[in-house]
């Protein structure tokens, strides 16, 4: 047994490698995401009932279909409208506009998060509204929905994993390269899921930090990465409590 892990170690850098690759088009595909979401929420909130309708049927089409779907979409109806994308390419644009729905859900409700007197002020001040959304409403937004975006950037680095259908060389797909090689299924997949564990804690971990140092206050790191017994926490008083006797 110890040897299968040796044998299966020995392709260590193929690994790294591909968990590089894995963050990379995961940072360039949230970056993508967080442009679309904030442009999205913009429209939500336009008063232009076309912009509303466009952002509308975006969120909901996206939202509603399957991501895997959209990234055969990107890389294989895409080029038949003379659009040609690699399979990173189409993979990051799929993953990007995919997240970008949910962003721009999480935006508008930071934005509508912030108190409309905040606004007001604004006006009183003679700001005009660019200036008042730049530098008075979207920083109490961000500060509304950071964790909440954090984990949108999570999901998007497992969510990478669907990349190997279109023949993507990240984590998955390598994993799956080398484990048709040695037949060794547990090993390999085995140092592949400790990757994304280490990828996602890394992101969350640093996450936590641009927390502390942007936001005045400063977010504490529970608030970016919630602990794993929040959720049950949260059940408990919803479960039926057995009557006395």
């Amino acid at each position: 047994m110890l040897t299968d892990w040796t044998y299966a170690l020995r392709d260590w850098s193929t690994y790294v490698d591909a968990a590089w690759l894995t963050l990379r088009l995961s940072l360039a595909a949230f970056a993508l995401a967080c442009a679309l979401g904030l442009l999205g929420a913009a429209a939500r909130r336009s008063r232009h009932a076309v912009l509303r309708a466009v952002a509308a049927v975006y969120v909901e089409v996206i939202r509603n279909t399957p991501v895997l779907l959209q990234m055969f979409v990107a890389y294989f109806v895409l080029p038949s409208a003379g659009i040609r994308l690699s399979p990173v390419q189409a993979g990051v644009l799929a993953l990007g506009v995919n997240v970008g729905a949910y962003l721009t859900e999480i935006f508008r409700a930071g934005i509508q998060a912030v108190p409309r007197g905040q606004r007001e002020a604004a006006r009183v001040l003679a700001l005009s509204p660019a200036r008042a959304f730049a530098h008075i409403v979207l920083p109490q937004a961000l500060r509304n929905v950071y964790p909440a975006v954090v984990n949108q950037l999570v999901q998007i680095i497992l969510g990478s994993s669907l990349l190997s259908a279109i023949s993507v060389p990240e984590l998955t797909g390598t994993a799956m390269v080398v484990n048709s090689r040695t037949l060794l299924t547990v090993q390999v997949f085995g140092i592949a899921a400790v990757l994304y564990l280490i990828l996602t804690n890394l992101v969350a971990l640093a996450a936590g930090l641009v927390g502390r140092a942007v936001f005045k206050p400063p977010l504490s790191p529970a608030a970016v990465r919630p602990r794993p017994l929040d959720t049950v926490r949260r059940l408990l008083p919803a479960l039926p409590r057995r009557k006395e006797a």
